[in-house]
């Protein structure tokens, strides 16, 4: 028969990160999924739930296409964009919304030499036929597990119904399983399109008892499952284990119910069946329904699911999740339970949703950080005294970290971050100061969370739990994200070797204080008059002569704050990176840099050329020479200094910079009268 290629929607591969909680998949909705490997990835095949537009039920599932996902992790799934889509299929009924669960198999072929080699790839999907009633099956075939796929022009005869599974066995024959009249298997033909065995001509019964109509007769594939317990079922699996064969499946175990996921074993793979129980009990939020598919892979036994976590109440929109599952001795499976943690290991770079943690005190609740958005996920909330760990972060990632927290908790308190449980070493410290916006934290768009950074004390290894502890006060948590520094700064060794200007010019080494604290909620206030008693005032002991240590601390209006010898990795010192890295604040913050420039002999005549984002006063030699007044952008050259002697042997440079709610930094270089950099002298 003459097939249609499927008309693909093309959509630029998008890799999804930080996926390693439930659910996985976060930029649509999942559901129904098929998981398989090949060649060493796994290969989601769900279907996908979207939002129903004008014409359709608003309160039904509604589907029109199907993506492809992939991962080598669990954690890390790239969408490969749709690979079938309901009106490019020829016999798919237009606008129907109704591709429901789907698979997909890989059939090898026999080789030259006798060997089995990479064959086709079979999606088996279900929709609505345009002739005749229900739904129908259709295969789709590619030569890559993440398409093109193309449609045969025809459904599976004799197969009506929803959900196909497709099992290949051991000794290459295919069998499908569907949802119609019960569950239903069946033999495939060799070339995977169409039933082996005969059909049957069965007459389809009355709607009720008040029907006259005559009845009708279709022709009707495969056998029905025997030995399965009463109730409703649908979405078959089944697959293959050592000598066993599990048909699993949803079950409504009890009238007016929701779905469980059961199954029954047997040593063929049409049966007859053994009941033996439940693999997941009810969603606990109530979820309608639930659907499934169990696959190993790298030696561990995972169950994909859904459930309606990012839609809580609308169920017909639903997510994929996964879980651990195993084996009793027997062959038996154990039951599973629902968790919002998942299966993947996180990068400790990743942002983290603690919500979805491993272990809590009593009291430990979470909630919808936004109701009326709930793809923005959950927080949670720890009483004062209490913890929760988190599992399988790994910290091979970060090199050169520091913290951000999204949290609320009261002013003055401070909660931890630990290593493994509540007793572990503490990785960060977090202050909760919020006297104005223009402490260490910020508002987020919601104008209720606030983010913050803190510095890290210990930097675990490997794979570990994080535990939150919480102090004397009540603390809530979104997320939490560990992110390495680039490379903005290298400090500079003891007895380096001196630094030189680089070749325009700018001084990049520096000794830089932790900034000091500033209430400035605008810029606006940069009038000379404020500047003036800024850059006047006695911050610290003897801030016009000292020549500090690397290390060495000072205290400045209340704090104490500790000296930085660092090489600037770019000509504009990036001061609000340095804040972010060695300090808490980062916003409303006042600068001290100091440098000695070394000359080999007297150069007359050149000029401080500088430039800062914020307002700077720059010395040299303990006289002031250069003031950037008002609200600056960061310019080279954005202001000159008279003309200067800088004199044989030492110079002492220093600047302070001031800046409010914006990023923070400064360039520096001296010029001749030419306006050439100077670059004849070293800095130390």
């Amino acid at each position: 028969m003459k097939r249609t290629a499927s008309t693909l929607l093309l959509f630029a591969l998008a890799v999804l990160s930080a996926t390693a909680q439930n659910p996985v998949i976060r930029h649509q909705f999942t559901a129904d999924p098929t998981a398989r490997v090949f060649d060493g990835k796994v290969y989601l095949y769900p279907s996908h739930d979207i939002v129903p537009p004008a014409g359709q039920r608003a309160d039904w599932f509604c589907m029109a296409d199907y993506h492809v996902f992939s991962s080598t992790n669990l954690t890390d799934w790239t969408d490969h964009g749709v690979i079938v889509t309901q009106n490019a299929v020829p016999w798919v009924r237009r606008d129907s919304y109704a591709m429901w669960a789907p698979d997909c198999v890989r059939r090898l072929s026999p080789s030259a030499d006798g060997s089995l080699a990479n064959g086709k790839y079979y999606f088996y999907f279900p929709a609505a036929p345009k002739a005749g009633f229900g739904f129908a099956i259709g295969v789709a075939t590619a030569d890559s597990p993440e398409g093109p796929f193309v449609c045969e022009p025809e459904p599976i005869r004799g197969v009506s119904g929803i959900d196909p599974c497709v099992l290949v066995d051991d000794d290459g024959q295919a069998y499908i399983y569907w949802s119609g009249m019960g569950l239903r298997g069946a033999r495939l033909s060799d070339d995977m399109l169409q039933l082996k065995d005969p059909l049957s001509e069965v007459q389809m019964p009355r709607r009720n008892e008040n029907d006259t109509t005559p009845r009708r007769t279709m022709l009707v594939g495969g056998q029905p499952m025997e030995g399965l317990p009463d109730g409703f079922k649908e979405g078959p699996f089944v697959f293959r284990r050592g000598q066993h064969y599990y048909l699993t499946f949803p079950w409504v175990r009890r009238e007016g119910g929701t779905e469980t996921l059961a199954y029954a074993m047997s040593d063929r793979p049409l049966g007859p069946w053994t009941f033996k129980g439940i693999i997941m009990a009810e969603h606990p939020n109530g979820c309608w329904t639930n659907h499934h598919s169990i696959v190993e892979y790298q030696g561990q036994w995972y169950l994909f699911y859904h459930t309606n976590f990012f839609s809580p109440s609308d169920d017909k929109r639903r997510s994929v999740c996964i879980e651990r599952l195993a084996f009793r001795a027997d062959g038996t499976i154990g039951e599973v339970k629902e968790t919002i943690r998942g299966v993947g290991i996180n990068k400790a770079t990743e942002r983290i949703d603690i919500d979805r943690f491993s272990t809590a005190t009593v009291g430990v609740s979470t909630q919808y950080v936004d109701t009326a958005d709930c793809t923005r996920g959950a927080c949670v909330n720890v009483l004062r005294g209490g913890w929760v760990t988190y599992a399988d972060v790994d910290f091979s990632s970060l090199t050169d970290g520091y913290l951000v927290v999204s949290a609320k908790a009261a002013d003055n308190t401070e909660f931890c971050i630990r290593e493994n449980g509540p007793k572990g070493k503490i990785i960060a410290r977090v202050p909760v100061t919020v006297k104005s916006q223009n402490g260490p934290f910020r508002r987020d768009q919601s104008g209720q969370w606030l983010t913050l950074t803190a510095p890290l004390q210990h930097t675990p290894k490997g794979v570990v739990s994080l535990c939150v502890t919480a102090g004397d006060a009540d603390v809530s948590i979104d997320w939490v994200q560990f992110k390495n520094r680039p490379r903005y700064f290298t400090p500079v060794a003891p007895g380096a070797a001196p630094s030189q200007p680089d070749e325009q010019g700018f001084i990049r080494r520096w000794m830089l204080l932790e900034p000091i604290r500033q209430d400035v909620r605008s810029n606006t206030v940069f009038t000379n008059t404020w500047l003036g008693e800024v850059f006047s005032k006695t911050w610290f002991k003897d801030q016009l002569t000292l020549l500090p240590r690397d290390g060495q601390k000072v205290k400045a209006a209340g704090q104490t704050l500790r000296w930085h010898a660092l090489d600037s990795e770019n000509y504009n010192v990036k001061l609000f990176r340095f804040a972010e890295r060695w300090g808490q604040q980062t916003y409303g913050s006042l600068f001290w840099a100091v440098t000695v420039v070394e000359c080999p002999e007297d150069i007359p005549g050149v000029r401080l050329a500088a430039g800062s984002n914020g307002a700077s006063q720059w010395w040299l030699n303990g006289e002031p020479v250069l003031l950037l007044e008002g609200d600056r952008r960061m310019v080279e050259d954005d202001g000159m200094s008279a003309r200067l002697t800088l004199k044989k042997g030492r110079n002492v440079l220093r600047c302070a910079v001031v800046n409010g709610p914006g990023l923070s930094d400064m360039c520096v270089r001296f010029v001749d009268e030419q306006g050439q950099p100077v670059t004849n002298f070293q800095i130390k």
